[in-house]
């Protein structure tokens, strides 16, 4: 099915403005519409079972409206929200308004509903719309590509051919390809008492996520691709998964101690994602929770350590022209040079720290003279494993985050940096321990993860036989060296698209999973 036009979206934008302001109770309103596809191609190849290898692909398309408004009430301005699915109608947006009626509250913090500020969007037709007109016969040639690119890797491996001593007997060792290829199409419209000229947007995004194993040898190995485009979509994912299940091969345990390591893409990732980023957004600060309490403009990292979030850059998977509140998006930097410089905001959270007492301290610094580093770029209704959601009221979501150093080093250098230790590649079921505020988390070591003696990688580690046990501050302040180039990787089910380097850290606590263990260096 087609995705509902963005000149639908936009007409009941505009019809649903000029019914508002017919309603004598209403002093503001936002409405948004919006319209979501999720198209999944699923991987499931085995060569021992008999598998479809790429599964029918999958589609889900949500489409609707929403209201944000603020009412005159005999006890004062109250503000509610309301939302109705799959009907961009009048009748939709009357049901929408008594939703956001009855559930209307006193809100002591209330400012206003977001209000232009001056700057315009800079990004124009940027999304694909090879993906928004995706045929079904299309999605599964994709997923094919992913599945072949795997399959040639393993039937050409020298280890493999060694192994199994033909081409043909490769597939006897037992491989094992999963994984999805998803498409996210995006389509929204915005308007408010504040903005009447209604704004639209469309985003597309291209993400496959794979895992590869051979089952006799216990190996496994992932890979990521992420795109806003489909032209030039090779695969790649499958072909990196192979690969990295090929080098897992006779994996050795480790004993548990501090490392100097490697920190891959994914590993990167899923630290910041998950330890840091929420401490990096202002309701946190708001919320006296931020592990970053009151140090805005102190430093926090290593000094080679720069990191911002930038949904305006041209060609990034993540980009939109404008935020789910109708501002034009912008780059924010947030650490540069080990500095805390920036926090993502909504509109909601900026008006809220400007307009509190204890701003200054929960800071670090006098929000009003910082407006820049707080301004809000970042609202977005995200929800679902993708899409911009009109059930949702704004939250604050990175997009584009970059990760960068001030020294770019190459794969090889960083390998010579460590010296003796390890590479962490994969990481998963990541989460803080005592809280955002504390600083601490734990995950599993599960994969993609080698053994490093002299500079060079020489054995891979056993997949989920090292648990990291952490904390932010000390990753942060023993960074030694930052990776020249970015890969795009992406979490399950997440907008936030992370450009990361592979990144080296002194002093990395991990703790064996299983036992007691000797040495190996």
């Amino acid at each position: 099915m087609p995705l509902t036009p963005l000149s639908q979206l936009k007409r009941t934008v505009r019809d649903a403005l000029a019914y508002l302001k017919t309603q004598p109770d209403v002093a503001e309103a936002e409405v948004f519409a919006s319209a979501n596809g999720n198209l999944t191609v699923r991987l499931n190849y085995t060569s021992r079972i008999p598998s479809n290898a790429v599964e029918e692909p999958k589609s889900l398309e949500s489409y609707g409206l929403s209201v944000r408004v603020a009412f005159n009430t005999p006890e004062g301005l109250k503000t509610g929200f309301g939302s109705e699915p799959t009907d961009l109608s009048i009748e939709g947006v009357k049901r929408a308004l008594e939703k956001a009626r009855r559930g209307a509250v006193l809100d002591t913090e209330y400012v206003s509903l977001p209000k232009p500020t001056g700057k315009r969007p800079t990004l124009s037709r940027y999304h694909d719309p090879t993906i928004m007109r995706v045929s079904n016969n299309r999605m599964v040639r994709v997923g094919w590509q992913t599945v072949e690119r795997a399959l040639e890797t393993f039937s050409t491996s020298e280890d493999l051919l060694n192994l199994a001593g033909s081409p043909q007997g490769v597939r006897d060792l037992g491989l094992i390809l999963g994984g999805d290829v998803v498409m996210l199409q995006e389509r929204m419209a915005i308007g408010s008492y504040h903005m009447p000229r209604v704004q639209t947007d469309e985003s597309t995004l291209l993400m496959a996520f794979t895992t590869a194993m051979l089952e006799d040898q216990q190996a496994k190995g992932s890979g990521w691709s992420v795109s806003s485009h489909l032209s030039g979509f090779t695969g790649e994912s499958g072909a990196e998964a192979a690969r990295n299940a090929i080098r897992a091969i006779d994996g050795q345990r480790v004993p548990e101690g501090a490392y100097r390591v490697i920190l891959g893409p994914q590993t990167l990732t899923e630290i910041l994602e998950w330890i840091l980023m929420a401490s990096l957004q202002l309701d946190l600060f708001y919320a006296g929770a931020s592990t970053f309490l009151g140090k805005f403009g102190q430093k926090v990292a290593s000094d080679r350590l720069h990191i911002y979030d930038d949904a305006s850059v041209p060609g990034l998977a993540a980009s939109k022209s404008i935020t789910d509140e109708g501002l034009p998006t912008e780059r924010t930097d947030l650490i540069k040079d080990g500095v805390l410089v920036g926090l993502l905001s909504n509109y909601y959270e900026y008006q809220r720290i400007l307009n509190d007492p204890k701003g200054r301290d929960k800071l670090g610094a006098d929000p009003g003279e910082i407006t820049q580093a707080i301004a809000p770029r970042n609202g977005f209704r995200t929800g679902r494993g993708g899409g911009r959601n009109f059930d949702s009221p704004p939250s604050i979501t990175p997009t584009n985050l970059i990760v960068e150093g001030t020294e770019k080093y190459t794969h090889e250098e960083l390998l010579r940096m460590v010296g003796d230790g390890l590479y962490i590649g994969r990481i998963w079921y990541t989460y803080p321990v005592n809280g955002i505020g504390a600083g601490d988390f734990s995950g599993t070591v599960v994969g993609d993860s080698y053994i490093i003696k002299d500079g060079r990688i020489v054995a891979p580690v056993r997949p989920n036989t090292l648990r990291m046990n952490e904390n932010i501050h000390n990753v942060l302040n023993n960074i030694l060296g930052i990776g020249a180039h970015r890969n795009g990787t992406v979490r399950w089910a997440s907008d936030q698209v992370t450009w990361a380097p592979e990144v080296v850290v002194d002093d990395f606590h991990l703790n064996e999973i299983g036992g007691y263990m000797t040495e190996v260096f």
